[in-house]
C-alpha cells in the first residue's frame, strides 16, 4: 500500500510545478492501438516533467490525468520524465493540446 503522506507529497510537487510554470511544451504520440496521447510538460531540474496527459483512444474515449486526477482504473499520469530527442513524440501547438484537454 502506498503511504498517504507520500501521495500528498507527489500531488503537491505536480501542483506546484503546474502553478509556477512559465514555459510549457506540448507533444502528441500515436500508439499501436490507434490511440493518440497528448502531453503538456514543463522543465524541472534539467528534465521535462509531464503535468497533464490525455489519451484519446481509438474508440474516441478520452482519459485525462494531472495532479488533480492522478490515476484511475484505465491508467495514470506518467512518473517518468520525457525526452523529445529519444521518445517518439511530435511537438504540437498549445492550442491543439488545449482543444483535446478541454473536450
Amino acid at each position: 500500500m502506498v503511504d498517504p503522506e507520500r501521495i500528498a507529497e507527489i500531488v503537491a510537487y505536480y501542483r506546484a510545478l503546474d502553478e509556477s510554470a512559465t514555459l510549457r511544451h506540448h507533444f502528441r504520440h500515436a500508439d499501436e492501438e490507434g490511440g493518440l496521447w497528448y502531453v503538456e510538460a514543463v522543465p524541472d531540474r534539467g528534465e521535462l516533467i509531464v503535468l497533464k496527459q490525455a489519451e484519446l483512444t481509438a474508440t474516441g474515449r478520452l482519459h485525462r490525468y494531472s495532479w488533480e486526477h492522478m490515476e484511475d482504473r484505465h491508467g495514470g499520469l506518467t512518473d517518468q520524465a520525457i525526452d523529445p530527442e529519444q521518445d517518439p513524440l511530435e511537438a504540437i501547438p498549445a492550442e491543439e493540446f488545449q482543444r483535446v484537454w478541454t473536450r
